[in-house]
Order: structure tokens, then C-alpha cells, then sequence
């Protein structure tokens, strides 16, 4: 997505990926916790007022893309992580 930059901090046991959208104030979080080589996603959390744009799934796509390249699981925990898991299969052997 055209205009979102995102950043990470890893606090060990716990991190969050953020979507900066280019011109505005607000910004998306996915919040995760480590639980021995599983990245449990707890929050996605998108506010209104950069909502309907994808955010959410750029932040989503972020943590897929680590998990491929760093090895780690993911478990969707929350809502959304939850919903886009159930519709793509292909990434099945993510979860842990």
C-alpha cells in the first residue's frame, strides 16, 4: 500500500508494529506477545480516521512476511488476525 510506512519494536516478550500513514497524525497497531516461538497477536487497532484503507492488513502482511523470514509462528489471537487467517489458507503452517 502506496503511502504507509511501518515500524516495529521488539521488546523481547512482546512488540508492536505500527502503520504510519503518510499525511495524517494517526496511526495503526498490531500488538503482539512472545510465547516461546510463537508471536501471539493480540490487538489490531486502526483508528477511524485512517480506517477503510487497508491499514490493518499492511500491518497484518508485515507480520507474515517476518514470521517467513525470521521463523517464528504466529498465533491470531485477535478478531482480525483471526478472520484473515481463516481466509487464507496458504498461511496455515504459520500458525503455532
Amino acid at each position: 500500500m502506496d503511502g504507509v510506512t511501518i515500524t516495529h519494536t521488539n521488546q523481547g516478550d512482546h512488540g508492536t508494529y505500527y502503520a504510519h500513514v503518510e499525511g495524517s497524525r494517526f496511526i495503526g497497531r498490531l500488538e503482539w506477545t512472545q510465547k516461546d516461538n510463537v508471536r501471539v497477536i493480540e490487538h489490531t487497532v486502526v483508528p477511524p480516521e485512517i480506517g477503510g484503507r487497508g491499514v490493518a492488513g499492511v500491518l497484518l502482511d508485515r507480520v507474515i512476511v517476518d514470521a517467513r523470514e525470521q521463523g517464528f509462528k504466529i498465533g491470531p489471537k485477535c478478531s482480525y488476525a483471526a478472520h484473515k487467517f481463516a481466509q487464507h489458507p496458504e498461511w496455515a503452517d504459520l500458525v503455532g
